[in-house]
């Protein structure tokens, strides 16, 4: 959906300080640009669930952390997430890699897309869908009104090829 160099300028028009992520395949292709920035640091982790406790400390120092991951780490890292937005309030900001959701009629039957959006409406999160070029612009405005509201948000970013 975005170019590396896209994406770098999203983070860096949000003045985003750190992207906490675990590489996978789609958005590992961004982490060039990333590593090769001045502005926005890249923070690899082990586990996605690591992502959100990292970002959260980094929060928690004053910085502007979003968490990179595909949905399906999304769902590996639930318990992590749900403290640190729900237990102690954080609100903290994920870009979700919605993976092949681009793919839907060619790769039928893959279960990330049947649980990516209801798991995040029951953890209660405001979310964005950005599953055409179109929609790209609003990732800033999304980030914006969730941090105005101190609020969580989630920007899923469509996989795949259609």
């Amino acid at each position: 959906m975005y170019t590396a160099e896209e994406f770098l300028t999203q983070l860096e028009l949000i003045n985003v300080s750190h992207v906490v992520s675990v590489p996978d395949s789609t958005l590992g292709e961004w982490y060039p640009a990333l590593q090769a920035s001045n502005d926005v640091s890249l923070i690899q982790v082990c586990r996605e669930g690591e992502a959100w406790a990292v970002a959260a400390g980094l929060h928690l120092g004053g910085a502007s952390p979003v968490v990179l991951i595909q949905c399906t780490g999304l769902f590996e890292s639930g318990d992590a997430l749900r403290n640190a937005i729900h237990d102690y309030g954080l609100p903290l900001f994920g870009i979700i890699g919605y993976r092949s959701y681009l793919n839907q009629s060619s790769i039928p039957g893959d279960t990330a897309r049947i649980f990516t959006e209801p798991i995040l409406s029951a953890w209660q999160l405001d979310t964005l869908l950005i599953d055409t070029p179109e929609k790209k612009h609003r990732l800033a405005e999304h980030y914006h009104s969730c941090r105005t509201d101190a609020r969580p948000g989630i920007a899923l970013i469509a996989e795949g090829r259609a």
